[in-house]
């Protein structure tokens, strides 16, 4: 259950800020009403994922994956680049979340 805490924490974040970015510096209510609402429900569900997570494994995870979901949907929706640079650094935020995930316990 903790991963589909987690997950949801991940979704609910990314949903997030892409209206932040939407909100035009949050000047427009709709899209602040869903960063509000999605970051309040994303740390809600971070916090149901760490009752049985390690903290730096989870945040690691969630932190990593929303950094590389915000590239890919900053890169599809906002018209964004993706460059070698941005590529070899979200390579190596993954490889780190691994190096974690392997040096840490059960999740």
């Amino acid at each position: 259950m903790n991963w589909f805490y987690l997950g949801g924490a991940i979704t609910l974040e990314v949903i997030a800020t892409s209206a932040m970015k939407m909100s035009d510096g949050l000047t427009r209510p709709g899209p602040v009403v869903v960063v509000v609402l999605g970051y309040l429900a994303a740390f809600a569900l971070l916090a149901q994922a760490l009752k049985t997570m390690e903290v730096g494994i989870a945040y690691a995870i969630w932190s990593a994956a929303g950094t590389a979901a915000i590239a890919a949907i900053g890169v599809l929706l906002f018209g964004e680049t993706l460059g070698p640079m941005k590529l070899l650094g979200l390579a190596l935020i993954v490889a780190g979340v691994i190096s974690l995930h392997m040096a840490g316990g059960p999740a």
